[in-house]
């Protein structure tokens, strides 16, 4: 089977793209909603672009910090940060906010970014080791944990709403 380099799930969450990006933006949240992220520190906030952060995960035995950057933030449309660790880049998450009818469609997206030599290689065995996740596998798990980030931030905005 080949590898999958990029995934993105949507949902439509009852509320309007501006409440959605704005919980969304503070990166602080993502520990409420993802099932691997536990917390994440931004290193002076509140996170812009160019902005540092250290995200702490686990996932069963398994315990991994993450080193992030915001590297794009369109309010209302957009907002998106690269992850690596130990200097290695490891992926890009995102999150795509579209007026749909009275509320919003949120739309995350996942790339893959091990893509060459040998800090490839090195980035793929270090998430076999830490995160206990092997590259064919971390799609089917990023995708069930993509889904259930959408509805967790569904509920949380729908209940502020």
């Amino acid at each position: 089977m080949d590898r999958q380099w990029s995934l993105e799930e949507s949902t439509v969450v009852d509320a309007p793209p501006a409440v959605v990006y704005r919980l969304v933006s503070d990166l602080r949240n993502m520990g409420r909603w993802s099932p691997e992220c536990r917390s994440v520190w931004v290193l002076r906030p509140p996170a812009r672009t160019g902005s540092r952060f250290i995200g702490f995960n686990r996932r069963g035995p398994f315990l991994w910090p993450t080193v992030g950057r915001v590297t794009r933030m369109s309010p209302d449309s957009e907002f998106v940060f690269d992850v690596g660790v130990f200097g290695l880049p490891i992926a890009r998450w995102g999150y795509r906010f579209e007026p749909e009818g009275t509320g919003t469609r949120l739309t995350e997206f996942w790339q893959d970014l091990r893509t060459d030599g040998y800090r490839a290689r090195a980035a793929d065995l270090l998430g076999t080791v830490f995160a206990g996740t092997n590259p064919a596998r971390r799609v089917a798990l990023n995708r069930a944990g993509m889904r259930t980030t959408l509805e967790r931030i569904a509920r949380t905005a729908t209940a502020g709403a």
